[in-house]
C-alpha cells in the first residue's frame, strides 16, 4: 500500500535563529521510504545528520521574519494491521540485550521511578510479556481523557498520571513510565498514522506518538491512544521520549505558528507529480 505524507510548517523569527527538526521519515523501516521533496520559502541551506537514535536531523538558521518548511513524500507500507503477539514472554533483565538497556532507565518525560510502586499494584498480576504491556495500554486508553489542550509542552507522563488527561504523546509516555518502571524495555516512537480501517478523525491531521516494547526479543507496537492494531504507521523517529524526537527545536527566538500534515493513501502516484502544498496553493 502506498500512502502520500507530509507537511507545512510555517515559522516565525525575531532574528536569524539555529534550529533542528526531526521530521523526515526513516528511509527503511515498518514502511519504506519511495520518494521525497522539500522545499524552504524563502531558500535557506538544511544540513542532515544523524543523532544516536539514528533518527534524521535536519539543521539550518532560520532568517528574520516569516519561513515556510514543506515536506511532500511517497511512503509504502504493509496493507496489514500492527501485528500482535498476546503470548509473547517478558526476559529478566540479565538477559536484554546491552543496546536495550538504556530504555530501562527513567528520562524526562518518562519518571518510571516515580510510579514503581503504582505500576507493581496496578500490573503486576498480568502475565509478564505482551499481557502486561497491553494491560498498561488498556488502563491508559480507559482512563487519561484525550483532548487537544490537555497538555502542555512540559507535561511530563507522571503528570499525565496523576492528572489523567493528555494527548497522543502523553498516553505514549505514560505506556512508556509504566513498561520502565517493571523492567520492560520501552521507547518512545513519533511519526505518521493515516485514518485506513477506522473512522475517519474530523480534526485536522497532526503528527502521531506511540511506544515499543522490548517482548519477545524484539521490539513490538503498542498505542495506549487508540489501543488497536492500526494500518499505515510511519516512523520518523524513536528515543527516549519526545525530547528525543522534537519536531522542532529553537535556539533562539523563533516560533512554529502555523502547521499542516498529511498522510493518505495514494491511489495515483502520477498526483505525486505536483507537490501538494503547491496544488493547494492553485486552489
Amino acid at each position: 500500500m502506498l500512502l502520500r505524507v507530509g507537511f507545512t510548517f510555517v515559522i516565525e523569527s525575531g532574528s536569524p535563529t539555529p534550529v533542528m527538526s526531526v521530521v523526515r521519515p526513516r528511509q527503511l523501516d515498518i514502511h519504506r521510504l519511495i520518494d521525497e521533496r522539500h522545499i524552504t520559502t524563502p531558500q535557506v541551506p538544511i544540513h542532515t545528520f544523524h543523532d544516536s537514535f539514528n533518527n534524521t536531523v535536519w539543521r539550518w538558521t532560520t532568517p528574520a521574519g516569516t519561513m515556510q518548511l514543506s515536506y511532500d513524500a511517497i511512503v509504502e507500507v504493509p496493507a496489514t494491521p500492527d501485528p500482535a503477539f498476546p503470548y509473547l514472554p517478558g526476559a529478566f533483565v540479565d538477559q536484554l540485550p546491552d543496546d536495550v538497556m538504556p530504555f530501562t532507565l527513567p528520562s524526562r518525560y518518562c519518571p518510571s521511578d516515580l510510579v514503581l510502586n503504582d505500576a507493581w499494584a496496578m500490573f503486576g498480576g498480568a502475565p509478564d510479556g505482551w499481557a502486561r504491556v497491553q494491560a498498561i495500554c488498556d488502563w491508559a486508553h480507559a482512563t487519561i481523557a484525550y483532548g487537544y489542550g490537555n497538555s502542555t509542552p512540559n507535561t511530563t507522563g507522571y503528570d499525565a498520571y496523576m492528572s489523567r488527561r493528555g494527548v497522543c504523546r502523553d498516553f505514549a509516555h505514560v505506556g512508556v513510565m509504566f513498561c520502565r518502571a517493571m523492567n520492560i524495555p520501552a521507547r518512545y516512537v513519533s511519526g505518521y498514522l493515516p485514518d485506513i480501517g477506522v473512522p475517519i478523525d474530523p480534526n485536522p491531521m497532526d503528527f502521531h506518538a506511540w511506544f515499543e516494547a522490548y517482548v519477545g526479543g524484539a521490539w513490538r507496537t503498542f498505542d495506549a491512544r487508540h489501543n488497536r492494531p492500526r494500518i499505515g504507521r510511519v516512523v520518523i523517529a524513536r528515543g527516549r521520549d519526545a525530547v528525543d524526537t522534537a519536531i522542532l527545536t529553537s535556539y533562539g527566538d523563533s516560533q512554529l505558528t502555523g502547521m499542516a500534515v498529511w498522510a493518505d493513501e495514494l491511489h495515483d502516484r502520477d498526483r505525486f507529480d505536483v507537490p501538494l502544498w503547491a496544488r493547494e496553493a492553485e486552489g
